[in-house]
């Protein structure tokens, strides 16, 4: 298959590892031409498109596409994302996140391509965002869905908001989780000691990670305002900050305003690949994020041997089952982080028990290859589904 996948930008970030691995195992499993086609990688959350580059992964990058909403901008990127798919002509497109999603359907339905197949990481609506914005959004995401044959969900969680909020109705959407690299996870563990002593940590410490982009609604205000009541019963606990970004600055203060420098740590931005060996070097992972598909970093956690604390958001509880692999706290309740962590810190037996389910659940569902498989499965489908096509 001849097949193109366009999204807003490659930053380090799941969606843009996800389609990453998605784009190279089509190519290298399957035999299949891929082209990317994207913005540029803007901000400080790093960029994907050196491995883009090295992988050999044909690409088109439009320095218009951005994020932020610009009429003028996005007229001009719609007109550059059509022309680069009339350039190729594909027999699949398959888009991600809301302004390559939005965009690129359109011009893929315009070209009547094949196959139009958009991936829904995180519903670009949600409860945070003003009423009117929010209807805009859904509306933008509505006409979307009828200018593609079918959607990828990263969690049944995205399912459900989509269809509760009318974008589509159910039978358009296949739940594939987000495919990883397994094996570095699971061999983490024999980076832990080195790591720890790069770090500072000493045999007593209990390492609480958080790994995110350092960014409104992530949820680390919430994690600091946790950490005042945790270490005062707890004096052995460490929290380290995977990530980096706008609000780095905000943080610093709000931990030293409570009295913390000594109990946090930031790491700054990491490369995916330096992600194993961090997680190998906690005890506990917390996520507070407000809304999210299904953070990677949920089974990549889990895959190491580590447990979960979590707000029960979105996709969550697909793979942090309360007892069992983790624990679930209401969203934006520090007295909830608080009991969690209270439970988990001084119980090692504990810690362990819920880190191996994790790794016994998580492994084989998150493993890339198959859910690439998955993928191109539903490409097929929909292509005998559509009619006679070069597919």
């Amino acid at each position: 298959m001849r097949i193109a996948h366009v999204i807003t930008r490659m930053i380090i970030g799941g969606a843009q590892e996800n389609t990453l691995l998605t784009c190279l195992d089509l190519r290298d499993l399957f035999g299949d031409e891929v082209l990317v086609i994207t913005g540029p990688a803007l901000g400080p959350e790093g960029s994907l498109m050196d491995r883009v580059r090295a992988a050999g992964l044909p690409y088109v990058e439009i320095n218009s596409l951005r994020r932020a909403i610009h009429p003028w901008r996005d007229t001009t990127s719609y007109r550059h994302i059509r022309r680069a798919l009339a350039e190729f002509r594909p027999d699949v497109v398959h888009t991600h996140s809301a302004k390559g999603g939005i965009l690129g359907r359109q011009a893929a339905w315009s070209l009547q391509v094949p196959v139009v197949v958009h991936t829904v990481h995180g519903a670009p609506f949600h409860p945070y965002q003003y009423a009117a914005v929010r209807a805009a959004f859904r509306a933008c995401e509505r006409r979307a869905a009828g200018q593609c044959h079918a959607m990828i969900s990263v969690a049944d969680a995205m399912t459900d908001l989509m269809v509760e909020a009318g974008v589509a109705p159910r039978e358009k959407f296949t739940t594939i989780y987000s495919g990883m690299e397994v094996e570095p996870f699971l061999a983490a563990d024999s980076l832990r000691a080195e790591t720890r002593r790069r770090l500072g940590y000493t045999d007593d410490h209990v390492v609480i990670g958080k790994v995110a982009r350092l960014f409104a609604l992530k949820g680390h205000e919430y994690v600091i305002e946790a950490a005042r009541s945790v270490v005062q019963n707890h004096p052995q606990a460490r929290f380290l900050l995977v990530g980096d970004g706008t609000w780095r600055a905000s943080l610093h203060q709000q931990i030293a305003a409570a009295g913390l420098r000594g109990h946090f740590q930031f790491t700054g931005l990491v490369p995916p690949a330096g992600i194993p060996a961090l997680l190998a070097a906690t005890d506990i992972v917390v996520h507070a994020s407000l809304r999210e598909g299904l953070a990677r970093v949920l089974p990549q956690a889990l895959i190491v041997g580590r447990p979960v604390i979590s707000f029960d958001i979105d996709g969550a509880r697909e793979v942090v089952l309360p007892g069992q692999t983790g624990l679930l706290v209401s969203p934006q309740s520090v007295p909830g982080l608080v009991v969690a962590l209270a439970e988990l810190i001084p119980d090692a037996p504990l810690r362990q028990r819920m880190a191996a389910e994790g790794r016994r659940r998580c492994t084989e569902m998150f493993r890339h290859q198959d859910c690439s498989r998955k993928i191109r499965e539903l490409y097929q489908a929909v292509s005998v589904s559509s009619g006679p096509s070069a597919c």
